[in-house]
């Protein structure tokens, strides 16, 4: 593809790249098929090459619009056209690029702007939001059913296993998900315990910067970033083996720091180093043997693979095959690859897109009658929780739960 950019834009080092990027794509159109938002909208502006060209006009000098930031704002950012491109665009950094160059030339109108940073006000710190949960658990009667369907009961926290063996590993808590389902990262820590790994919890854990990097507030993010590596390179220099995570989503953004911080001569070194220490939950159990641990799953499940563990962290396959060897009957899913919308902030900020994709996931993924919906993805679990009765859980805590079973008997 042809370019044209400014020199003001070219002549910096963030428009160079966004110029390579460009002239990378050859605009063959193969990333519409797998586009989420083109399938349902039809419109090739909101597909990855309708968007790549908005970009590249904006960078170019040519006006842009609140009608050319929604066309951005609409991508979920699920990858499925980098998988697809034969031609390697890393289209997600010209998003970024793309994103907040139109952040400065367009104003938002006042009640988005307040979303946009109640959002970052809350979501990125844990006890914040789980004040604000508990308030709408606590008067989830005085509103509509369509707030509230989406928040879960209150969990009953058990113990954490004592750090009893010499092999440790980090864990990242995350910022939502120690309200919404805690009983994930102590799943984890439990089925790790069998194996002779410890896992380690963090004093005073941070945001790993993805949700307010994700709302265009990117310096905000990589200061997230930045603490979450002041807080693991003590450990990881001492007896940590790595950081494990059972969020994808977070997981994506913390193996995307390296890249993120390359230009930051405080910190680029640290932060490839621990985006290379830091693994999904599935590769650290997939390396372990799972012989001792007698499972014995039982029942027929579908798994819904998030668009972060599949296109960002490039893992396929592996949550499958753990449940399979556990005992697990998997019902198969059509389009496997597909986004289920949620997507971070997504769900509130895209509500309508969002929920005609998740209602479209849960289509598929009940087709095969399953008694239980595995992820691996707090976002996306608690996204399609709230459309269905059929219980939606993380994959971890169906393999320690048959774990435990196993070595009861």
């Amino acid at each position: 593809m042809q370019t044209a950019l400014t020199e003001l834009i070219k002549q910096s080092q963030v428009g160079q790249e966004a110029d390579s990027i460009l002239r990378s794509c050859v605009h063959c159109g193969f990333c519409l098929a797998t586009c989420p938002t083109y399938r349902l909208l039809g419109n090739e502006l909101d597909s990855p090459r309708g968007r790549i060209y908005l970009i590249k006009q904006a960078l170019e000098g040519k006006p842009v619009s609140s009608e050319t930031q929604l066309h951005l704002d609409r991508c979920l950012t699920c990858l499925n056209c980098e998988t697809t491109c034969p031609s390697g665009v890393r289209y997600h950094r010209l998003l970024d690029i793309g994103r907040a160059h139109v952040e400065t030339k367009i104003k938002r109108g006042l009640w988005d702007r307040l979303i946009r940073v109640g959002l970052r006000t809350v979501l990125p710190h844990t006890r914040r939001f789980s004040l604000a949960l508990n308030l709408g658990r606590a008067f989830s009667w005085l509103a509509p059913k369509a707030w509230t369907q989406g928040i879960p009961p209150c969990p009953q926290i058990e113990p954490w296993p004592e750090a009893r063996h010499a092999r440790r590993w980090l864990v990242l808590d995350g910022c939502v998900q120690p309200a919404l389902a805690p009983n994930i990262n102590l799943a984890a820590a439990r089925l790790l315990d069998r194996l002779d790994i410890s896992l380690i919890r963090v004093p005073k854990p941070q945001c790993c910067g993805a949700v307010s990097y994700h709302l265009n507030a990117q310096q905000e993010g990589l200061d997230f970033a930045r603490r979450c590596i002041d807080q693991w390179w003590p450990l990881l220099q001492g007896s940590a083996e790595g950081i494990a995570i059972t969020a994808s989503g977070c997981g994506a953004m913390v193996k995307k720091y390296g890249e993120l911080l390359r230009d930051d001569p405080e910190y680029a070194a640290r932060a490839a180093e621990v985006s290379a220490a830091s693994r999904d939950i599935a590769e650290l159990v997939a390396a372990e043997d799972l012989d001792g641990l007698h499972l014995s799953g039982a029942g027929r499940i579908a798994f819904h693979t998030p668009c972060t563990l599949t296109h960002a962290l490039g893992i396929h396959g592996v949550v499958e095959s753990i449940l399979k060897k556990a005992g697990f009957e998997l019902s198969p899913v059509r389009d496997s690859g597909q986004c289920c919308g949620s997507a971070g902030t997504y769900s509130i900020l895209q509500g309508e897109l969002s929920h005609k994709l998740g209602k479209e996931r849960l289509s598929a993924l009940e087709s095969g009658s399953p008694q239980q919906i595995a992820s691996a993805n707090i976002g996306c679990i608690n996204h399609l929780s709230a459309g269905t009765k059929t219980p939606v859980r993380h994959w971890v805590e169906l393999l320690e739960e048959t774990s435990r079973q196993g070595s009861d008997h």
